[in-house]
């Protein structure tokens, strides 16, 4: 047996053993329909839906990995789409859902949305990097350093010591390679900073905060009571699963705006409220602004604070992107919601980074440094074999997972709010989508790397595409992967610049 099997051999028997420690569920026997059914059934759905799923599992990786990563793009798409024609049939009173496909290699290209779509038919230029951003090597081992924000890079500037105008890596890394990893990690955090440690999964599993997360990737539970029934606006024979929802949704980067992208694209009127304060994110927000309109509120004053809530008063749904508790100050809680509702139904979707419990549930978080600190990008490189330190997946899957995952739940709360009443609160977090995630199992060995990568968009075959004119040109992107049987999905509000439309529903 040669040397690099039986190095190979071993970490496969420690991850083994940490992941029994962990109490990880063993899913590695589970197709894509298993997991939806499992989600399903985990929510409360009905039974009888479930055979309107018409998904087929590949024989092959989907995408380059040695995680599954195609099983999970075509198990969360196909949640949200099935759920989304769960409402359908119950608005317009079928005894079933209609029929719902997900082609595994259509939901493959769509976990890399972000990066495949042109505009006049060039690629959107990408944001360079700082030297600040990425993998540094510490005194014992390494930390991941998050610089999406201005004020996270300019503020890890200031921690590290280096000059305010650096440009050389070569500076940041001899700053950071004077801490012990957790020690800039912990201390970064303390700063309002974005930073992990680098960690195997045997020193993820041991921390109180793996163990917070739940087995199931959707939380779902009833924070207030209301009438049961769906709003006078979501009467039958509309044309759209969720034509007549009014979702408010405040929110940045990736996992929680494509959620919202994703209830537009059943229908809803998603309002998108951004901040003056904050920078565009423009190679991240036409692409994800697909289906929605979008208003800019300073919530600093008083007279935009007023419009949010006027906003608020009058919608369905309330789904959020930000650090958990930081919108609690300004009477955006949960609890604070349901209480001015005053017995009114709505529905309160949270996107985190580690959970609605443990000691991390607080922290900032995004989808690198989730990989980061739960042991994904520690294993990813020990399956590549490549001597590499990390090895990073090859798309955003833990923010389209959560985004899928989050849009799916407030359908599940909209249908329980339907059958049972009450207002309802989600919680999907990208921790809870990389523990799904790692409960399907790995590929052995590098076997998983031979899939094809979509990275460009001349990678994506053209039956994934559509064009459209937006306020930036005329934009070919990845069409959803998603269908339903006799019912239209897709966008019909097409990006603009941020800011651009009137603050009040259609």
């Amino acid at each position: 047996m040669a040397e690099g099997e039986t190095s190979y051999q071993s970490n496969t028997y420690l991850i083994e053993q940490a992941r029994m420690a962990a109490s990880i569920p063993d899913r590695s026997a589970f197709s894509s329909r298993d997991s939806v059914a499992h989600i399903w059934r985990d929510l409360g759905l009905p039974e009888d839906s479930l055979q309107s799923l018409d998904i087929t599992d590949p024989e092959k990786p989907g995408l380059p990995s040695s995680y599954k990563i195609g099983h999970l793009a075509q198990a969360s798409i196909a949640l949200s789409t099935l759920l989304a024609a769960q409402i359908h049939s119950l608005r317009n009173d079928h005894p079933r859902p209609p029929a719902v496909t997900v082609p595994f290699r259509h939901a493959c290209v769509e976990f890399n949305s972000w990066r495949l779509y042109t505009v006049d038919g060039k690629p959107v230029p990408r944001t360079a990097g700082s030297p600040v951003g990425g993998l540094h090597r510490a005194s014992d081992g390494y930390v991941r350093v998050h610089d999406g924000f201005p004020n996270h890079r300019d503020g890890a500037k200031a921690l590290l010591g280096c000059s305010s105008d650096v440009t050389s890596r070569e500076e940041v890394a001899a700053k950071v390679a004077a801490w012990r990893c957790v020690d800039l990690e912990q201390t970064g955090i303390e700063s309002g900073l974005a930073m992990a440690a680098l960690r195997s999964y045997e020193q993820w599993d041991v921390l109180p905060q793996a163990q917070a997360i739940a087995d199931t990737p959707i939380r779902l539970r009833k924070i207030g009571d209301a009438p049961v029934g769906l709003t006078d606006r979501m009467g039958a024979g509309a044309d759209k699963c969720l034509r007549g929802l009014r979702v408010l949704e405040m929110s940045r980067v990736i996992a929680a705006p494509l959620s919202g992208k994703t209830l537009a694209a059943h229908g809803a009127d998603v309002l998108w409220v951004t901040s003056p304060n904050l920078p565009d994110l423009p190679e991240l927000d036409r692409e994800l602004g697909r289906g929605k309109r979008t208003i800019q509120l300073d919530l600093q004053e008083q007279k935009d604070a007023d419009e949010l809530f006027k906003l608020l008063d009058e919608a369905d749904v309330f789904l959020q992107g930000y650090r958990p508790g930081s919108l609690a100050a300004r009477k955006l809680s949960p609890e604070a919601i349901v209480q001015r509702r005053s017995g009114r139904g709505i529905i309160c979707a949270n996107m985190s980074a580690y959970g609605p419990e443990g000691p991390w549930s607080g922290r900032r978080g995004f989808d690198s440094l989730v990989q980061t600190c739960s042991g994904l990008n520690v294993s990813e490189a020990q399956h590549f074999a490549a001597g590499e330190a990390a090895r990073p997946l090859p798309c955003q899957a833990l923010d389209y997972a959560g985004g899928f995952f989050l849009a799916a739940g407030v359908m599940a709360a909209l249908y329980k709010q339907a059958t049972e009443g009450g207002s309802w609160q989600v919680d999907v977090s990208l921790a809870g989508a990389m523990k799904y995630l790692r409960s399907l199992g790995q590929y052995e060995g590098k076997s998983g790397f031979d899939a094809p990568d979509y990275i460009r968009p001349e990678d994506v075959p053209s039956e994934f595409l559509e064009t459209h004119m937006t306020g930036f040109g005329e934009m070919t992107s990845v069409r959803h992967s998603g269908s339903i049987d006799g019912v239209e999905v897709g966008w019909e509000i097409m990006p603009k610049p941020l800011g651009s439309d009137e603050k009040q529903w259609l």
